[in-house]
């Protein structure tokens, strides 16, 4: 391939993933076609076929790269010598400012063609680091209480707290406010809502 192929190739395949990011966005994963897609980017219907099998390779090129960086930032913060409570509020503040930064495209990196969180070996990639990533919460939590990694109460406990993670999110996913403005004016209510549910974790421990 000439140098001059390569950089259309390049362009198109750029076109492509950009115009499923915007259709992705706007209309929702499944209602989306293959060629509608193609349309937007310019190319023809077989062409697209060229660079992707099907909508869940694009799923995976547009999803991937953003949330292994997630992760690196969630390991990151893990391996500081901080106590154990900071380092789940950092992660915590982590996933939320990214979800809020990348309000259109949240469904897609979390939700379209997700599985359980407990799946321990699912097939498709981009749920192996979804999984990934949920289970860096879970050691963060397990860290907190000091459970051990057999007790079952720490998966129950993470879900519970990543359900709040996400209707946080939610609360604010049409909020006219920058993720920066949302970040600068509601990380204390944040902080304090780890505060609560690690306090609620503690109790029912303690009781049971």
């Amino acid at each position: 391939m000439t140098t001059k192929q390569k950089q259309k190739s390049d362009e198109t395949r750029k076109n492509i993933v950009e115009a499923s990011e915007k259709l992705f966005a706007s209309k929702g994963y499944d209602t989306v076609t293959m060629r509608e897609i193609a349309k937007e980017a310019g190319c023809s219907h077989t062409t697209i076929y060229i660079y992707f099998k099907d909508k869940e390779a694009l799923l995976t090129q547009l999803s991937m790269p953003p949330l292994q960086a997630l992760l690196l930032t969630f390991e990151a913060f893990l391996s500081q010598e901080l106590p154990a409570d900071d380092k789940l509020k950092a992660i915590s503040l982590a996933f939320i400012e990214f979800c809020l930064a990348n309000r259109n495209m949240y469904n897609l990196f979390f939700a379209v063609k997700s599985v359980r969180v407990d799946d321990e070996a699912p097939d498709m990639e981009l749920n192996q680091l979804r999984n990934t990533m949920f289970g860096k919460l879970v050691i963060a939590l397990q860290n907190c209480l000091q459970l051990n990694a057999n007790d079952e109460r720490a998966l129950m406990y993470s879900r519970i707290y990543f359900f709040t993670l996400n209707g946080i999110v939610a609360t604010y996913s049409d909020s006219e406010e920058s993720a920066k403005e949302l970040m600068n004016r509601l990380t204390p209510t944040f902080e304090q809502s780890s505060e609560v549910l690690l306090a609620g974790f503690r109790h029912q421990i303690a009781i049971y």
